[in-house]
């Protein structure tokens, strides 16, 4: 439509659009423009072309300075001729000696239904969500190239701060047992503790979790934008964002889009890591049995040879005392190093692990029967808590019962004489079975607390070391997983966790 004959309305619409809009007949002069256009033409390689009006009639293709531009405006012009697509659209940059921005050309067809008279084109400013695009896009391959936790985190900071104008940002894990959620790494909020954040993001991270949707909220300290954390595998917890303002709400939502992404690809690089962190250990301890059990087999001869050796003397020394008490005590340290080579080889040459669905509280009702001896030698009692409805994972009975009765043991062993032990089990928020066995007994030293599942690593007198490695290793095979937390006013408390059987 000519300029001049365009209401005063519609003039003064498109001359408000932020963004260029001009049309064209079919040999690319320009029939109509907004007033942004005459000033992009003049800034982008067309000289004194000055005003809307002076650029009516002129030629498109003089404010195109290179040849691949004028070929992608006479191809869209062909496609949309011929009817063969309804829109053409592509990218280009524009320079300037501040920055580098990035546009969307836009091209339709006026189009009455009978012919194509003409064509209008348009540009859309797509720089931010061209920054954000490719700041995903460095994510992503930054993380997948991330295999330790403190690399994801220290990568999550580096990208997120680039992607989303921020002064900071928390991530925290939901715990599988208790699903508390604990920051895990942050990076600004200088003013709060960990505690405090905790405290205070609570709720809006169980918004953003319960909905799985990003959560946004104007607080005293400013804009904070929240994203779950979430897996195939489940919950894992949630990323929050202490964002600097912003301008409009089209560059908020494009910030909510950038933090959901990069929220899902953190999630998915964190299990990576754990996943990495398992199987790490797992190998170390596959090696560290391996040359436990050759060592065991060599020792076994020669033990054998001093026990037979020193029962011999035995029978011989009844009229010394000082030689028989002796001989007994060579006899007593024989029996511990058999049996510690016999855990060697159970550690080394492990059974071959067969699961089969089963309800573990069958594991348990084997063991305290069992074990009744041992709990009444000392006056302890049993307080027990079943699951409200049965919970069927996959275990091996006997090697499931074995970790139970080391755990039981340790909790008898460390328990005060006369007192209570507490074994609560129930359905763990993933679905799975979960128990915690708990004795009133002196805490764990915190410098002792991260060595307890070391191999050869042991506080009890005459400990080999070797069975809550062993209880780990179990506890890997099928999937689940053993921890320990002792605090002096509650004594310690060991968990184990086995995964649903559609899980495993």
């Amino acid at each position: 439509m000519p300029h001049d004959e365009q209401p005063p309305f519609a003039r003064r619409l498109l001359d408000a659009l932020p963004l260029t809009v001009w049309s064209v007949d079919l040999d690319g002069r320009i029939t109509a423009a907004n007033s942004a256009w005459s000033k992009f033409a003049t800034d982008n390689g067309a000289p004194g072309i000055a005003t809307e009006t002076a650029v009516l009639g002129r030629s498109v293709f003089e404010s195109v300075s290179d040849d691949p531009s004028r070929e992608q405006i006479e191809r869209a012009m062909t496609l949309l001729r011929e009817r063969r697509v309804p829109v053409v659209r592509w990218e280009f940059p524009c320079s300037s000696p501040n920055e580098e921005r990035v546009f969307l050309m836009q091209v339709t067809a006026i189009d009455d239904g009978h012919e194509v008279s003409g064509f209008v084109f348009s540009t859309v400013d797509i720089t931010p969500s061209h920054r954000s695009r490719e700041a995903l896009i460095n994510t992503g391959i930054a993380l997948a190239e991330a295999i330790s936790l403190d690399r994801v985190y220290e990568e999550v900071a580096h990208q997120l701060l680039r992607a989303v104008p921020s002064t900071g940002f928390v991530i925290a894990l939901a715990d599988d047992d208790t699903a508390e959620f604990r920051i895990t790494h942050r990076q600004g909020y200088d003013s709060h503790t960990s505690t405090q954040l905790e405290t205070r993001l609570l709720r809006t991270w169980l918004d953003a979790l319960a909905t799985g949707n990003v959560v946004r909220q104007s607080t005293n300290v400013g804009l904070e934008i929240t994203a779950p954390l979430i897996t195939a595998e489940g919950v894992l917890g949630a990323i929050t964002l202490y964002a600097e303002p912003i301008e409009s709400e089209q560059a908020l939502e494009e910030a909510e889009r950038v933090l959901a992404v990069i929220a899902a690809q953190t999630a998915v690089a964190i299990e990576r890591a754990w996943l990495v962190r398992r199987v790490e250990s797992k190998r170390r301890l596959e090696a560290i049995g391996e040359v436990a059990a050759g060592v065991a087999h060599e020792l076994r001869n020669p033990l054998f040879g001093i026990s037979s050796a020193a029962q011999l003397l035995q029978l011989r020394s009844k009229e010394d005392p000082v030689v028989e008490k002796n001989v007994g005590r060579i006899l007593r340290e024989v029996e511990r190093l058999n049996r510690m080579v016999t855990s060697l080889i159970d550690f080394g040459r492990p059974n071959a692990v067969h699961l089969v669905p089963a309800d573990p509280e069958v594991v348990w009702d084997d063991i305290l029967d069992g074990e009744r001896a041992r709990l009444e030698a000392r006056q302890l009692t049993i307080r027990r808590v079943r699951p409200e409805h049965p919970v069927r994972s996959l275990i091996d009975l006997e090697q499931l019962g074995q970790v139970c009765r080391n755990i039981l043991v340790n909790a008898c062993d460390a328990a005060p004489e006369g007192s209570e032990l507490t074994l609560v089990s129930q359905l763990s928020p993933a679905g799975g079975w979960r128990c915690r066995l708990s004795n009133g007994g002196p805490a764990i030293p915190p410098d002792v607390l991260p060595h307890v599942f070391e191999f050869f690593y042991s506080t009890k007198r005459g400990g080999s070391g070797i069975g809550l490695a062993l209880c780990q290793r179990i506890m890997d095979e099928h999937g689940g997983t053993i921890s320990i937390d002792s605090v002096p006013e509650a004594g310690t408390t060991l968990t184990l966790t086995l995964p649903p059987t559609a899980a495993t």
